[in-house]
């Protein structure tokens, strides 16, 4: 495509916001760490939170550190540090980039934040499986290197509907924490407080929740490449009043977008869905090449991870439980079929990318037929696109833009 023919990609002006209350949040935990008065928690992306900022934790989430970690193109080569010491390549690339940064020393947070040297010492480690058995891995091994406490929660797996009994399960789990919470934090637990904590929770879940479906308009005024760097409040600060008031002016902008019918993919002709994870180190390159063919990637169930409407103030850990037990990638193929049809119907999808995550197969859906469930059922093609959300060394490009092209192709002629 001629230089002078490139679409433009649209700039977020929200970003700059983002980008500061990032800041601030990781400059926060990096203050409390050297704190005498404060505890660190170190929790897993769709643990506890609530319950730990409600105790008055600092909160950390090697998740995201380990996403930095992939989008800064790091962790490809501090992966084989974790690999010497036992853990497999074949294993989650989130563990072993963030394990292997914390062997040589090395963190995207020191060569972006002034003053930081990498992620904060923790008090006490917090879990929760409904993601994978990694985590839980992952986080032991920390606890023993530290020598530091290390607590969880053991989800089912491979459910279809949320039951009571499961319900009253995590519940017990989430209540059993909180003892140990309390000995380390050197303060009780605040019930009065939990609840605001659940509240701000479910206010920031909900914006989130309005800030991705306003893709549904057409053209689409986000992409999914958009969502997974502002999704990054909702991850690392849901339950703060920092994190509602900045979805409250990301999704005014979005709603001005509409309004004024600005595209975030100019020329929009093909409206698609990517299913699993993002491939961290290809976030730029991918969204450029979506633009070029005038296809909108705009919704994912990646992203929505983060929407728990199950919040309730009133039975803060009871709702706890509930949402985390409806996360999407702890659900049965039948369920996920299901909301899988009913998102490309709400988002006007032409087609299905599905990427085969080589290290996350928990977040992999490509595997087991379902593709092809869903097209026969359906009518939408889908396209399979290997790679690894942080490991590049399982990524080809060139094979990546061939298929991409000829699949936008196949949409072209149907």
């Amino acid at each position: 495509m001629a230089a002078d023919k490139q679409p433009q990609r649209k700039k977020i002006e929200a970003t700059g916001q983002m980008m500061k209350i990032m800041s601030d949040y990781f400059y926060d935990l990096n203050d409390a760490a050297k704190s005498d008065e404060r505890k660190v928690a170190w929790c897993t992306s769709v643990g506890p939170a609530e319950l730990l900022r409600a105790m008055g934790f600092a909160v950390h989430f090697p998740e995201n550190h380990a996403a930095m970690l992939g989008a800064t193109r790091m962790a490809t080569e501090l992966i084989p540090e974790a690999n010497t010491i036992g853990y497999s390549p074949d294993i989650c690339s989130y563990l072993t980039a963030d394990i292997g940064a914390y062997l040589k020393g090395s963190s995207p947070l020191a060569k972006a934040y002034p003053g930081i040297e990498g992620p904060p010492k923790p008090d006490v480690l917090v879990y929760n499986t409904n993601q994978c058995r990694d985590v839980q891995d992952w986080f032991s091994w920390y606890a023993k290197e530290l020598d530091v406490p290390c607590i969880g929660i053991t989800s089912p797996k491979n459910f279809t509907d949320v039951s009571e009994i499961l319900i009253d399960d995590v519940t017990r789990q989430i209540e059993a924490l909180i003892p140990t919470l309390e000995e380390v934090s050197g303060k009780k637990l605040d019930p009065q407080k939990l609840r605001e904590t659940v509240a701000l929770s479910r206010e920031c879940t909900e914006l989130w929740r309005q800030v991705l479906e306003t893709a549904a308009a057409t053209p689409a005024p986000l992409t999914f490449f958009d969502g997974t760097i502002h999704m990054g409040p909702a991850v690392v600060l849901r339950g703060t009043q920092q994190a509602v008031d900045y979805y409250q002016q990301l999704l005014a902008e979005l709603q001005q977008r509409i309004a004024d019918q600005v595209a975030a993919v100019d020329g929009e002709k093909h409206r698609i869905y990517w299913e699993g994870m993002p491939v961290w180190g290809r976030l730029r390159q991918h969204s450029e090449l979506f633009s070029e063919l005038q296809a909108s990637v705009l919704v994912s169930t990646y992203c929505s991870s983060w929407v728990f409407p199950d919040f309730d103030a009133e039975q803060p850990i009871r709702s706890m439980a509930k949402a985390y037990l409806g996360l999407f990638i702890v659900r049965s193929d039948a369920y996920k079929e299901e909301y899988i049809k009913q998102m490309l119907k709400k988002f006007q999808i032409d087609g299905i990318i599905y990427h085969d995550a080589k290290t996350c197969p928990c977040n992999s859906n490509s595997r087991y037929g379902m593709p092809q469930r869903l097209e026969e059922e359906t009518g939408i093609p889908s396209l399979v696109i290997s790679g690894d959300l942080n490991d590049l060394r399982c990524v080809s490009d060139e094979q990546t833009r061939t298929n991409v092209e000829a699949f936008i192709e196949q949409l072209e002629e149907k």
